[in-house]
């Protein structure tokens, strides 16, 4: 009998935090969308994290916000935190994998943004966050909701023809890596939290040449990039491929070219 082969174990993405940032305009809205959701937290000074702090551009808008506060900003990504040090050096930075990462003593404010859909089972990590929060202290946190979409259906067909799946199979997000609205609703209010949990769809218009390749190659894109680094001509080949099949999916208009995106918000206020 034939073992069939192991899949190979999913790439960390390598980051390449100028081109994220690219497009930081269009990624920093709901950023800023969440954040207006946000009610008082307990403490004056609060003691706030923000999981998933990317370049530190976004982070730097919670210490705007509460004055005073101690914000401090944790990532995986080498590249990511050295951009952020560089650029917001007043700013609390340390390296942290949200897979594992568990608040060091009280908090007000657990945020994240755009990044808990990297966390595979990161529904089982609410109650080690919430466990942390004082009484009325939030865990808000918002995910991109469009595994569905072409930009990311694509990618995933094309990774698992007979060209591409020796090389990318198992290494790009699963279609289940976020969950619906009511699932984390029903997580939250288990674990004694007043949640508010809602969806928007953006309407991005996007310039440029092959804008939509360019959007994702910051961020979706990365683990096959990485997967393939090894070989600049795979690499070329597959971005290639996907290029083509992204220029059907979104075809420029006038203006630019429009890029649904949903995302998925989450506010989660602890209980007494």
């Amino acid at each position: 009998m034939t073992t069939p082969p192991t899949p190979p174990t999913p790439a960390t993405p390598s980051w390449d935090p100028a081109q994220y940032l690219r497009h930081s305009g269009h990624r920093l809205r709901p950023f800023v969308d969440l954040l207006a959701r946000v009610p008082a937290l307990p403490a004056e000074r609060p003691r706030i994290a923000d999981l998933g702090c990317g370049p530190g551009n976004a982070t730097a808008l919670l210490a705007e916000r509460w004055p005073g506060a101690h914000v401090t900003g944790y990532d995986n990504s080498p590249e990511m935190l050295q951009r952020a040090r560089a650029e917001q050096p007043a700013l609390d930075l340390a390296p942290a994998d949200a897979r594992t990462w568990t608040p060091e003593g009280p908090h007000d404010l657990v945020f994240s943004n755009a990044t808990l859909q990297w966390v595979p089972g990161h529904l089982d990590r609410f109650a080690d966050w919430t466990e942390a929060l004082k009484p009325g202290g939030v865990l808000a946190f918002q995910v991109p909701d469009n595994t569905d979409a072409p930009l990311h259906a694509l990618m995933r067909e094309l990774a698992a023809t007979p060209r591409w799946a020796p090389r990318l199979a198992g290494v790009l997000r699963a279609p289940d890596s976020v969950h619906a609205p009511g699932v984390y609703l029903d997580r939250l209010a288990r674990l004694g939290c007043a949640a508010d949990v809602w969806q928007t769809t953006y309407q991005h218009v996007l310039t440029g040449d092959d804008p939509v390749l360019d959007w994702v190659k910051g961020t979706g894109l990365r683990p096959a990039l990485t997967a393939l680094a090894d070989d600049p001509e795979a690499r070329d080949a597959f971005v290639g491929e996907y290029r083509a099949l992204l220029r059907e999916a979104y075809p420029p208009a006038p203006y630019g070219t429009i890029l649904p995106f949903r995302r998925l918000f989450a506010v989660a206020v602890k209980g007494a």
